[in-house]
């Protein structure tokens, strides 16, 4: 219904404070709803819509756009979110320990941490200008000094936050389940695991569409089949977590087959099919699907009750953050690696070269042809090659920001060896309850 610019990003911003709380306040639900030895299939089946939605989202926005009108991307979001509401407000009720935390706090004067609000407002804020505006500015070599600027903030605020929260008794972010050392690390998990896969998701779409001459929707369509990895593989994580599989050996398998998906991403090249692109982006999504649930599941597993819904914030917040982080990383380092590649392919193409000499005449030749002006025959010899240099170039950047998500996904896999026995037993109590 919007009719500017600037009423689409008004909505977007009602649509994000409505929204934002949603996915932590789902997991706390399913936590509190399902007994300790059946939460690996809860999250299993929470998982597998998580995951499925940024898969098939792309595709099917593409085809609305392409079929209907770019407006129905939101249309269609009306029925379900009436339907959602219906379901939630004659299904859902508050367990009892949240019931008596409410009724506790509403004899004690309200404390609002404003304080803590606005440091965290100015960590957020300047944390996303410089993530969105950092490439482009240059970052630390801005002559500006605008990305230092904001370093500074986000560096003095966070400090600034974490001493203010762990020191007031209702903090806006309360970070007290980190101490938990289970959390802590899959925290760290959920984060690098969704930064690689955005970083994966938005560079491969780019590179079909510039370099393989790609519509959006086809592009979709090769990214798609990757659902159904997640559609198969996430009933066995949930049957194997519920039988008593320890979640730290499927985090790892998961992590693992993530690095491989994206090392064989790196070794692609330009003379591929799509079915060549399909396969290591399936295998991606298989190892995300392979995590997540067992990540979630073991975070939980020795958090205190009261501590519940921080930690599903925080975790929910660090997820976003991720990807934000791994949108942001691709960009940077794909420019930067295009420019390297640039200049060291230019260093051998030269008149010299035979190999040159042999392209060039060759290529004035075919010109000649078709312009019978031997000076233009010339001129657009030297530009196909450039343009050859410039697609080469492109595509090696490419596939050094596959190369470097492989690596980022071994530091994730590290910490597994750091996490405690992460099994959901049947009686098992969740974090001393």
């Amino acid at each position: 219904m919007a009719t500017s610019l600037g009423q689409l990003i008004a909505f977007r911003v009602l649509q994000g404070l409505a929204g934002g709380g949603l996915q932590p306040s789902s997991q706390g639900v399913l936590l509190d709803a399902f007994p300790v030895e059946k939460q690996g299939t809860a999250m299993t089946l929470f998982g597998l819509a998580a995951l499925l939605a940024p898969v098939v989202g792309p595709t099917l926005g593409g085809w609305i756009t392409d079929s209907y009108s770019w407006r129905w991307v939101f249309y269609i979001n009306v029925p379900v979110g009436v339907l959602a509401f219906a379901a939630c407000y004659a299904l859902l009720r508050d367990p009892d320990y949240l019931t008596n935390q409410r009724m506790e706090l509403k004899k004690q004067p309200l404390r609002f941490d404003s304080l803590g609000l606005s440091l965290l407002v100015i960590v957020m804020v300047s944390w996303e200008v410089m993530l969105s505006k950092g490439q482009e500015w240059d970052w630390l070599s801005d002559p500006f000094w605008r990305v230092q600027t904001l370093a500074i903030f986000f560096v003095v605020g966070l400090i600034a936050l974490v001493f203010w929260e762990l020191r007031h008794p209702s903090p806006v972010v309360n970070f007290r389940p980190l101490r938990e050392r289970n959390f802590a690390a899959c925290c760290l998990i959920i984060f690098c695991a969704f930064a690689v896969l955005y970083a994966a998701s938005t560079s491969l779409p780019a590179l079909l569409q510039s370099l393989f001459g790609y519509d959006a929707l086809s592009a979709g369509l090769v990214m798609s089949p990757a659902g159904f990895a997640a559609v198969l593989a996430m009933p066995f994580v949930g049957r194997a977590l519920g039988k008593g599989t320890d979640a730290r050996w499927l985090i790892a398998a998961g992590l693992f087959i993530m690095a491989v998906a994206n090392y064989w991403m790196s070794q692609m090249n330009l003379d591929i099919s799509p079915g060549q692109v399909v396969w290591p982006r399936v295998m991606l999504v298989l190892g995300l699907s392979m995590c997540f649930a067992p990540a979630n599941v073991a975070a939980y597993l020795y958090t205190p009750p009261l501590l519940r819904g921080a930690a599903v914030g925080l975790l929910s917040l660090l997820r976003n953050e991720g990807g934000s982080v791994g949108t942001s990383m691709a960009q940077t380092i794909q420019e930067r690696r295009d420019q390297f590649h640039i200049l060291r392919l230019g260093e051998s193409l030269d008149s010299f070269n035979a190999n040159v000499a042999s392209f060039l005449d060759q290529a004035r030749g075919l010109f000649l042809q078709q312009t019978g002006d031997p000076s233009a025959a010339q001129q657009l010899a030297w530009q196909a090659l450039e343009n050859l240099r410039q697609q080469q170039a492109s595509s090696l950047a490419y596939f050094d920001v596959f190369l470097v998500l492989a690596v980022v996904m071994l530091v994730p896999l590290l910490t597994v060896l750091l996490m405690k026995r992460s099994v959901a037993e049947k009686g098992a109590h969740i974090g001393h309850e």
